[in-house]
């Protein structure tokens, strides 16, 4: 029946294209946004939050003027709550805590919260046997998005609309997603790349990141630097602005009523596409080509040249693209890109990867100085937060199936958030405008 059913599809598709193009000219003459965003790439205002915040531009007499990026949580700066972090202090609970509930935990509210956290680490009866380890997939997000699902119906309230309740709700998937990530990643490596399966309880007195790393490897060692690293990566990953394609989305389910199962979801759903979540991972698969290419992965000219042969599209996948370079909202730069690649210098000098670092430093400068040259541009070209951390997970010996699944076990801490807010705030179902442009027929 597929190959029937593909062989129709194939035959249909022409007919899609010639009615369902629509051509750029009339987005033109309407005034429509492709994307919700200008060609300066400033989004279409469609709502009000006070969980976080961007900054790309400043005001100066009138004008808009480039800047650094600056991002927020809760009107603090997330560098600022990094720095302020002790050196053997993790950060993931008390951010999580902040972005929930507006403001940062005491010492007793911190070690409640954390020992909630910890309590909550555990699945129903069977789940990991019966749920997880059917039919596993490569693709680990959905994976977590049928556990997800399926951990609705073991939710007694589950279509409670109490405040309460969802709270309840969200911070047991907060800590329940390593669990769904690492879980499924083995019951994967087990049965379809024929490996040996790992099933390690979380321990309810270590970090999330630290749990992460002890779940995922066979021996449940790491070191300190390696548990800080991926500690601050999680940190950087929580929270967006609450623009991006995948809070919106939780925001727009929400809207509608559903539950809270039902709108992260959609969430992961939204997360898992390549132009979102899984970017990280083309910037991998670009940096292997690179690497295949160049003789000298230390030469800034042999590698400037071959990013010339990306950009204009005879290398690599052909689309022209730089991966890691460039973002929606930034211009100047990603202040995730800064931050985490302090640490990221620090992790190479451990790792004995310093060379690996080096083609990274070389690609960050070339780069935007080739894009610039080679293409129109409507604002600055800087790296991204997807630029390092492809290259932290390698370190940290992470698997690139579990790339987009660790930004979810992070963003899940702001979707939380968005999702209390907007069922706080919220009194309209979210239902933007599309003009049609249909033709009238007899």
């Amino acid at each position: 029946m597929y190959k029937k059913l593909n062989a129709y599809a194939n035959t249909r598709c022409s007919l899609c294209i010639k009615n369902d193009t629509i051509s750029n000219e009339l987005f033109d003459n309407y005034g429509v946004n492709r994307g919700l965003r200008d060609l300066s790439g400033k989004g279409v205002l469609t709502g009000l939050t006070n969980i976080s915040k961007i900054l790309s531009f400043k005001e100066e007499n009138g004008e808009r003027i480039p800047c650094d990026g600056e991002l927020w949580y809760r009107g603090y700066k997330v560098n600022t709550l990094i720095d302020n972090l002790g050196a053997t202090e993790f950060g993931f609970e008390k951010t999580a805590y902040l972005l929930l509930f507006g403001e940062l935990p005491s010492a007793e509210e911190l070690k409640d919260f954390w020992i909630l956290l910890g309590e909550s680490r555990t699945l129903p009866t069977n789940f990991t046997r019966d749920v997880i380890m059917k039919a596993p997939s490569k693709d680990i997000m959905n994976t977590m998005t049928r556990s997800i699902l399926t951990l609705a119906s073991y939710d007694e309230h589950v279509d409670s609309t109490d405040l309460a309740d969802n709270i309840r709700q969200c911070i047991q998937l907060i800590a329940e997603f390593p669990m769904l990530a690492m879980y499924a990643y083995h019951a994967y490596n087990h049965y379809e790349k024929n490996a040996s399966m790992y099933i390690h309880r979380p321990l309810p007195d270590l970090s999330t990141a630290e749990n992460l790393l002890r779940m995922l490897r066979p021996d449940s060692n790491y070191t300190d630097l390696e548990a800080k690293v991926l500690d601050v990566a999680l940190m950087l990953h929580m929270e967006h602005g609450g623009g991006n394609n995948s809070t919106f989305t939780t925001r727009v389910v929400t809207s509608s009523g559903s539950d809270t199962y039902s709108s992260i979801a959609a969430a992961m759903s939204s997360l898992k596409g390549p132009k979102h979540g899984g970017a990280n991972i083309k910037v991998m698969e670009m940096m292997e080509d690179i690497r295949s290419h160049v003789s000298d992965v230390a030469d800034r000219d042999e590698i400037a040249a071959y990013l010339e042969q990306i950009v204009d599209g005879k290398v690599f996948d052909r689309k022209g693209l730089i991966y890691g370079m460039g973002h929606a909202v930034y211009s100047v730069s990603d202040p995730r890109e800064r931050i985490l690649k302090s640490y990221v210098e620090k992790l190479a000098a451990a790792k004995n990867m310093s060379k690996d670092l080096t083609m990274y430093q070389i690609i960050e400068e070339e780069a935007p100085r080739i894009i610039a040259k080679k293409r129109r541009i409507y604002k600055g070209v800087s790296p991204n937060v997807d630029f390092y951390s492809g290259f932290v997970y390698e370190m940290l010996g992470i698997p690139m199936e579990l790339y987009t699944p660790l930004f979810a076990v992070a963003r899940i801490v702001g979707w939380s958030a968005h999702r209390v807010e907007e069922l706080i705030g919220a009194g309209k179902i979210i239902r933007p405008a599309y003009k049609s442009i249909m033709q009238e027929k007899e």
